[in-house]
C-alpha cells in the first residue's frame, strides 16, 4: 500500500474549522462575551424588610430596570443598550415575579 500524505488533510481541516467560525462570525451567531456584558449575581443584595426597623437606600438610582416578563424577573441596562439578562439565583434558576395590573382608579 502507499502511504498517503497527511498534510494536506490536515491543512482542509484546519481551514474549514476558520472558514466556519469566520461565516458564523460575519452573519451574526457567533458572540464572544466580554467581561462588561456580564452583570454577576454577588452585584445585588437583597435587603430584608422587616416591620419595625429600617433601612437606607441610597438616593441615586441602579443603571439596571427591572420588569416582570412572563413571570420571569428581567433587567435591563440603561447605559449599555441592549444589555438585558435575567435574574438567577446561585444554582441558575430564575428569580419569579407576579405580574400586576396597572392599579384602577378608586371607586365611589
Amino acid at each position: 500500500m502507499s502511504e498517503r500524505n497527511a498534510i494536506p488533510l490536515i491543512l482542509t481541516a484546519i481551514g474549514s474549522v476558520m472558514g466556519t467560525v469566520a461565516v458564523l462570525g460575519y452573519y451574526g451567531y457567533l458572540h464572544i462575551a466580554k467581561p462588561e456584558d456580564a452583570l454577576l449575581l454577588a452585584d445585588y443584595t437583597m435587603l430584608k424588610t422587616v416591620p419595625g426597623e429600617d433601612y437606607r437606600v441610597s438616593l441615586k438610582p441602579a443603571t439596571q430596570v427591572a420588569q416582570c416578563i412572563d413571570g420571569v424577573l428581567v433587567l435591563f441596562d440603561t447605559e449599555q443598550k441592549g444589555l438585558t439578562g435575567v435574574l438567577v439565583d446561585d444554582r441558575k434558576r430564575a428569580v419569579r415575579c407576579v405580574e400586576q395590573g396597572v392599579p384602577s382608579a378608586p371607586a365611589q
